[in-house]
């Protein structure tokens, strides 16, 4: 993200999941519920793509005894997350970068909320292994992101449908053409087996899809 950090400007990304993703009012309680079938009362839980802290705040919320470390390559949005996590930050690490800019761990779960589908296909492979590098064994890992069938005419279709549900109503059709056009060019989006597929090969086990909303998926899956 580019240009000086404003609070304004940047508060309105914390508008966008909210908008854009089906059912995402209940998908932190979802992961926070599955992670704590696991994490300790006072558990030590790596949140990858933790810019805006919606997830963060969501978490440490619900567990006054877990640790966070945060990790993220924008400081705009590492600012935006300090500011929405608010009281929790004393639980709170951040840092900025990629995965490799996490603590080696070993963490107790980690997460990755709508995230990967800005990671081309080859780092998203690399991410996923560092991901498990940093877990204990039997450790969960909640990953939610865009992943549709990549068979034409399926794609097109479920692209168009992932930009119609994000567009407000009564949109120009240009609009919402570059929207689509945008999708299907700038976003690495695989199919939900080749998602499964790639979490077997970073070493994942126990994987279940826990989450389906429109063009979203999340898996719960454990280091083996």
């Amino acid at each position: 993200m580019s240009g000086a950090y404003t609070p304004l400007r940047h508060r309105g990304y914390l508008d966008g999941p909210p908008r854009q993703v089906p059912g995402f009012a209940s998908l932190h309680r979802m992961v926070e519920m599955l992670l704590a079938e696991h994490v300790p009362a006072t558990g030590r839980v790596l949140v990858h793509g933790a810019g805006g802290g919606l997830e963060l705040r969501a978490l440490a919320e619900a567990q006054p005894g877990w640790l966070f470390d945060g990790v993220d390559p924008s400081p705009d949005m590492l600012a935006l997350a300090e500011e929405t996590i608010g009281p929790y930050g004393a639980r709170v690490l951040l840092h900025r970068g990629l995965i490799d800019a996490a603590p080696s761990g070993p963490f107790d779960a980690a997460t990755s909320l709508l995230t990967f589908h800005f990671i081309p296909i080859d780092e998203r492979r690399e991410t996923l292994r560092q991901l498990h590098r940093r877990l204990k064994p039997g450790a969960p890992l909640a990953l939610v992101h865009i992943s549709f069938p990549q068979s034409e005419p399926e794609r097109s279709q479920w692209i168009a449908r992932h930009a119609a549900y994000g567009a407000p109503r009564g949109i120009d059709p240009a609009h919402l053409e570059a929207a689509r056009e945008a999708i299907g060019t700038r976003l690495t989006i695989l199919s939900p087996g080749e998602d499964e597929q790639m979490l077997r090969e970073a070493g994942f086990d126990r994987i279940s899809l826990f989450f389906a909303g429109l063009s979203f998926r999340g898996w719960i899956a454990y280091a083996a």
